[in-house]
């Protein structure tokens, strides 16, 4: 969630995850006053650490639900996309599968890529892969 608003170090952004009751105690009571001033904000913060949790407990029984209530809110644009994908993110809630080793090869791969920009042809970039 972009907020845009910076509290000391600390951006509102990073406030309003589910990691938020580790702030320090002035970090907190600035939660507590932002969310007392905005309900907005305070219930996007909470859906928000709902869809979290509703990710990493796997807990496709409860995605509907918060679908439904996300729909009608301030991050309605976030559940509208996910929607529009719902059967990527039904099979991400209930199958053990993950594309996340993938992912990680083709980052690697684009990243060695880019810091041969315009350098060398693909014998080398096969030959830095392989290596």
């Amino acid at each position: 969630m972009q907020v845009g608003i910076t509290h000391g170090t600390a951006s509102c952004d990073r406030l309003l995850t589910p990691f938020s009751d580790t702030l320090c105690r002035d970090d907190a009571r600035f939660v507590d006053a932002v969310r007392a001033a905005s309900p907005i904000i305070a219930e996007s913060a909470d859906l928000a650490r709902r869809f979290y949790a509703i990710l990493i407990g796997r807990e496709a029984v409860e995605f509907e639900p918060w679908l439904a209530q996300a729909l009608g809110s301030a991050i309605a644009s976030f559940a509208r996309g996910l929607r529009r994908d719902i059967d990527a993110v039904r099979a991400a809630l209930i199958l053990p599968w993950s594309t996340g080793p993938v992912e990680g090869k083709i980052n690697k791969l684009k990243l060695i890529k880019r810091s041969m920009y315009g350098r060398a042809g693909l014998d080398l970039l096969r030959a830095r892969i392989m290596a």
